[in-house]
């Protein structure tokens, strides 16, 4: 005797061996035996053998009609021996029932399974919806397999054209298009990226790194809307200065300049003078909105997104000719010894007699010209005076430092700035520290760290950068890293009691922020705690630091991304193969002429510092990738120059407080295509001023 039985979802026939109560023996086709329950025997029949049973009964359902079995099932529920009475004429053969109880089983849109071997017709409205849906599905098959043919052949269907960016960066996976291209990167064995480059629905590897950006941050655009300008204050006492500002030959955000005037009694009065767009924008009004919603302007190489409409930062920019809207400190200096006797901050206009920019100066204006009083420039005596008074800033932040457990600052490496032409990407080295960039640095340190009193015993909250100064061995403070808080704090790195932002308003919106509280300061002194627009403990004030925090450090990455980018265009450009690089820690290296990062596993060990020769064998500007080989390392293995370039510290900032990727993002390869460096580049841990945390003006 043999038996036709359900297992697990599928139907098996076999000979019985033996039976137990309810539970038969049987021996499967394959010579395999099994334990049946008798609650799953759907038939018991003599002949034919089982595999013949099986080998008609699929035949014979192939030959049902479906919908001719489904009008004749009715609509009551059935067995399936019941229905193979009425649809073959006769009560079925063995081969006839297990034939019609596989087209059953297998038809579930026609039929609806109640039990074992039990079954109910779909209603007629469900059958044809579920017969659409199926249709629907086929041609979609179709519409998607042709898509697919389209993917491989380096087309892209017009159908997904407008999708090429949500494909790539926000897909809907239950689209035909997705699978599609899913499909076409499987059977290509490509990336999406790579793919979507083929088939030209990005134009280009920069275009990609952009777009992908940009669908995440800036999903309506980077562009502004038609915006009325604010009327410029009238009313505001003019300064009797002639104020100049010192910056990158492409900078259009000019937010800060300077003023000096000796004065009859011998001492010098040292202006630093910050543009003050929080005298036109209020909070919450529109362009404030707007400024909130970006935090930041981006900075990249060869070009930017500003924080504010261009218009308006036209309108507040302190520009050579202009009388501005400024907010001014004033620093009273002792020229015997530069030190500090008062500081006075005004709400004022600044007529702007200069705009002086690095490329014009920066030959004439070193250490060795500015101890001689060699060469001739705008601003001679001016600069001379500041760079003196800088020195001793930067001493007494020294002292400070070391006073807090910190090694001195070293200000003897090497930055990077980048310029773009028409894809044409220049890489410029500049040395830090050099005596322009620490003017600007330190005086805007300690235009920060004033202010930042200033608010402080003012009772007034402002946004600070902390580093430090904490408690716990596990604990941010212990680590160095740099954060930002809404009282006043220590910033160690910089060797000061506290820093708040201040010197950009027109590029970062904390320091937006902190001007309004600023002025509240000045105007309305000891009742500001009252009017200004962030009270203590303000809710809105957190949620700002919050939103800037994770702006800023994704605009940093993309940043990242975008120089590792383009330092890859430059080896393509200048056709570079053999390149010089510094070790900087292990297996981990940066060229010598770039700010590229690359990791050679299994390099043989090498002093940190030391100048090695490498064969570079491909790079890849999708991946932003690089693949090379070690050359040639020097005896000495630790050569002097690079050393000294790197400075003693260069390891402990480049892996402690930075995100270094698998193939390196560089640090502090901080300019934009238009020569601005970033302000605090480096601010994900151990910070490296002047030129990170000060840049605002000294490498804009």
């Amino acid at each position: 005797m043999n038996v036709f039985f359900e297992e697990s979802g599928d139907f098996k026939v076999g000979s019985i061996l033996s039976q137990a109560g309810e539970a038969f023996q049987v021996e499967l086709a394959s010579g395999k035996r099994s334990k049946v329950k008798a609650r799953d025997v759907l038939l018991q029949y003599g002949a034919p053998t089982p595999a013949e049973l099986l080998a008609q009964a699929q035949a014979i359902a192939e030959e049902i009609d479906l919908d001719f079995l489904w009008e004749v099932a009715g609509q009551e529920e059935f067995g399936f021996a019941e229905l193979g009475q009425e649809y073959f004429g006769h009560p079925a053969l063995p081969a006839e029932a297990a034939g019609l109880l596989l087209k059953l089983h297998f038809a579930p849109v026609y039929f609806y399974k109640k039990g074992r071997g039990r079954y109910k017709a779909a209603p007629e409205a469900s059958l044809k919806a579920a017969l659409a849906g199926i249709e629907k599905k086929k041609q979609q098959a179709l519409i998607q397999a042709g898509y697919v043919e389209q993917l491989k052949a380096n087309t892209l269907p017009p159908a997904m054209q407008a999708l090429a960016l949500q494909l790539l960066f926000k897909p809907d996976k239950n689209s035909i298009e997705y699978k599609a291209f899913e499909a076409a990167c499987e059977q290509l064995h490509t990336s999406a990226p790579r793919l979507m480059l083929a088939v030209g629905g990005v134009a280009s590897a920069k275009q990609l790194h952009m777009s992908k950006f940009l669908f995440e941050h800036f999903p309506k655009g980077s562009g502004f809307a038609p915006i009325a300008i604010p009327k410029m204050p009238t009313d505001l006492p003019v300064a009797e200065v002639a104020a100049f500002s010192i910056d990158d030959v492409t900078t259009t955000e000019i937010d800060d300049a300077f003023s000096v005037v000796t004065r009859a009694d011998g001492t010098v009065r040292v202006g630093i003078h910050i543009a003050a767009p929080a005298l036109g924008i209020r909070p919450d009004d529109a362009i404030d909105r707007l400024a909130r919603e970006r935090m930041s302007t981006v900075y990249m190489p060869g070009d930017k997104i500003t924080m504010l409409p261009d218009e308006l930062v036209d309108a507040f920019t302190l520009g050579a000719g202009q009388t501005r809207p400024a907010l001014s400190l004033y620093a009273t200096l002792n020229p015997q010894d530069w030190s500090v006797i008062s500081t006075e901050s005004r709400v004022e206009a600044v007529p702007m007699a200069s705009n002086l920019r690095h490329n014009e100066l920066d030959h004439l204006i070193n250490e060795e010209t500015l101890a001689s009083g060699a060469g001739d420039y705008p601003h001679k005596n001016d600069i001379a005076l500041l760079w003196q008074w800088a020195q001793v800033l930067e001493r007494g932040r020294m002292q400070k430092r070391e006073s807090f457990g910190l090694k001195p600052e070293q200000n003897n490496r090497i930055d990077f700035n980048f310029y773009v032409d028409d894809d044409v990407v220049t890489v410029a080295r500049r040395k830090r520290g050099a005596p322009l960039d620490k003017i600007v640095a330190e005086l805007m340190i300690f235009a920060n760290s004033t202010w930042g009193k200033f608010m402080h015993e003012h009772g007034v909250p402002g946004i600070y950068r902390s580093q430090g100064g904490g408690n716990g061995a596990g604990g941010w403070a212990a680590k160095m890293q740099v954060r930002m808080v809404t009282h006043a704090a220590p910033h160690q790195g910089l060797g000061v009691d506290q820093y708040a932002w201040s010197t950009s308003p027109l590029r970062r919106y904390t320091d937006l922020v902190n001007q309004w509280q600023i002025i509240a300061c000045i105007e309305h002194g000891v009742t500001a705690p009252l009017v200004a627009p962030f009270k203590p403990r303000d809710a809105a004030l957190f949620a700002i630091v919050s939103a800037f925090d994770a702006a800023y450090a994704a605009y940093a990455d993309f940043q990242s991304t975008m120089e590792r980018y383009w330092c890859l265009r430059w080896l393509a450009q200048e056709q570079a193969r053999q390149v010089e690089a510094v070790v900087l820690k292990d297996e981990v290296l940066r060229l010598v002429d770039l700010p590229l990062i690359v990791r050679l596993p299994g390099m043989p060990p090498a002093a940190r510092g030391a100048q090695v020769k490498l064969d570079l064998l491909r790079w890849d500007e999708v991946d932003l990738t690089v693949e090379a080989r070690l050359l040639e390392i020097p005896a000495s293995a630790g050569d002097a120059a690079a050393l000294a370039e790197l400075g003693d510290d260069e390891g402990e900032e480049v892996f402690d407080g930075e995100q270094l990727a698998v193939d390196g993002a560089d640090v502090n390869a901080g300019a934009d295509g238009a020569g601005e460096t970033p302000p605090d580049a480096q601010d994900g841990g151990v910070e490296a001023p002047p030129q990170s945390e000060a840049a605002d003006g000294a490498a804009q």
